[in-house]
């Protein structure tokens, strides 16, 4: 049953489900189900759609096949202000202090990225592109230095830097949604936008294409997508650049089909992702920011590579 493989590895029942909520008498299954099966299930499909979105809108904006949210910078900065909060909070910042640190920094960091790719004469996509590659890398060397001048932030920290939707709850889904939910309306209500887009700068201005706004819109958009999925999940990585390939070769390049299929595909994948991670060892449960780059790994050196001989 489909139910029971997404909320776990115990064969729980859709009649189960729908009884834990309608009538939970304090039982392990009940308490499992209400507690880490669903919230936990949300947040991955949540995460993969926000995540799958942000990496469609990605590429057309940088033009760049390989691009995904962390092209931006978003993961490097949402790291450095959670070991940030927790080198001068240490063990008082709570999880959900750590989500609205992610948050702020994904947010912080997006918007210096562009920023700096609008510099010197209007925006280019190999100047975003830098921009991002530069600030991924500033804020990784002062997340390292931190983690080296306070060894003791480096336990806390090492589990949520890799990705991961363990430990959360329906609270940090609750926080989180508004900004997703609101980041995938815009996303959808600039697909028509994107596929013009899409054709270049000089066929969208013959269209009547107003590039500045389109750009500045579809940037908000990956902000709050990207930002809220590392702010829930930590930094997962792939999702954003395996899921819009993998639906372009179903659907093809229209954005009104393109972006809802990512949402789908993107939700799917990281449920499963979670799910297997479950199973690679059987003493420990694998943080499923490491399953997603067993998957993404090869299929980046597949793309690359198609690329080079096109």
């Amino acid at each position: 049953m489909l139910c029971s493989t997404l909320f776990g590895l115990q064969a729980f029942s859709l009649s189960q489900l729908w009884e834990a909520y309608s009538r939970f008498d304090g039982s392990n299954e009940h308490l499992i189900l209400t507690t880490a099966r669903v919230p936990r299930t949300l947040i991955a499909a949540l995460v993969g759609a926000g995540l799958a979105v942000a990496g469609a809108v990605m590429q057309v904006l940088t033009r760049n096949p390989i691009a995904s949210p962390s092209t931006f910078g978003v993961n490097a900065g949402a790291v450095l202000f959670i070991v940030i909060g927790l080198t001068t909070l240490g063990s008082s910042l709570t999880m959900t202090g750590m989500v609205w640190l992610a948050f702020i920094g994904a947010v912080v960091t997006s918007a210096v990225v562009y920023g700096l790719g609008m510099q010197g004469g209007g925006f280019e996509p190999i100047k975003l592109t830098l921009a991002g590659a530069c600030m991924a890398a500033f804020a990784a060397s002062i997340t390292s230095g931190l983690i080296l001048l306070n060894k003791e932030s480096l336990d806390s920290a090492l589990f949520w830097m890799i990705g991961s939707v363990s430990g959360r709850n329906l609270e940090h889904l609750t926080m989180v949604l508004p900004y997703m939910a609101t980041g995938l309306i815009l996303a959808l209500t600039l697909a028509g936008s994107l596929n013009i887009m899409a054709l270049g700068d000089d066929g969208a201005k013959s269209l009547g294409q107003r590039l500045g706004l389109t750009r500045a819109l579809a940037a908000a958009a990956v902000v709050l997508l990207a930002g809220s999925a590392v702010a829930a999940a930590g930094p997962i990585a792939f999702i954003g650049l395996i899921v819009p390939h993998l639906c372009r070769a179903l659907v093809g390049n229209d954005y009104k089909w393109l972006l809802p299929y990512c949402a789908a595909a993107g939700a799917l994948l990281l449920v499963t992702a979670d799910l297997a991670s479950r199973f690679l060892l059987d003493a420990k449960e694998v943080p499923v920011g490491v399953a997603t780059a067993v998957i993404g790994v090869p299929f980046l050196i597949h793309a690359a590579r198609r690329r080079k001989h096109v």
